[in-house]
């Protein structure tokens, strides 16, 4: 069995004036990051390994995210592949990982990520919010063969505030 974890990136900040892979998380993106690793800690699987985009939003929003659940951060990679919209790049991304790692989390950006969630998992998702996360598990040994799988947890900031 595969697992993925999309993790989308906290809530970004326009107020400076930087290109958009430099734009830097607001506060908010900062402590929903917290929140849902939180939550994931006490419930979620172990990750093998573990990629980001290398946007400045999307990186920070995993070393949060890591450090949180105290993973290996000899396990991490940034790639180029995942600063991706569409959801095109992230899916041959995801198609061609080692088949050694049964437990990926990507940490990226939307829309691919809501496209991505709705195509693999079996629960519709309107939008995966910023600092959102979606576990998907697919029924396969074999990155290359996932399709439709099933959504077996989200984890959004808004369900855990109060």
């Amino acid at each position: 069995m595969k697992q993925l974890i999309l993790m989308r990136h906290g809530k970004s900040s326009w107020e400076y004036e930087v290109s958009d892979k430099d734009r830097p998380l607001q506060q908010r993106g900062i402590k929903d990051a917290h929140l849902v690793a939180k939550a994931f800690k006490e419930s979620g699987p172990v990750i093998d390994f573990a990629f980001s985009s290398p946007a400045n939003r999307a990186l920070h929003t995993s070393m949060i995210f890591l450090r949180d659940i105290d993973f290996d951060l000899t396990r991490f990679k940034v790639d180029k592949h995942l600063y991706d919209f569409s959801g095109d790049s992230v899916d041959g991304f995801i198609k061609r990982l080692n088949n050694e790692w049964d437990t990926v989390a990507i940490f990226g950006h939307n829309y691919a990520f809501t496209s991505l969630a709705n195509t693999w998992g079996d629960q519709y998702i309107e939008n995966v919010p910023t600092a959102g996360l979606v576990h998907v598990t697919f029924d396969v040994d074999d990155w290359s063969k996932i399709s439709k799988g099933t959504t077996k947890k989200t984890i959004f900031p808004k369900d855990l505030k109060q």
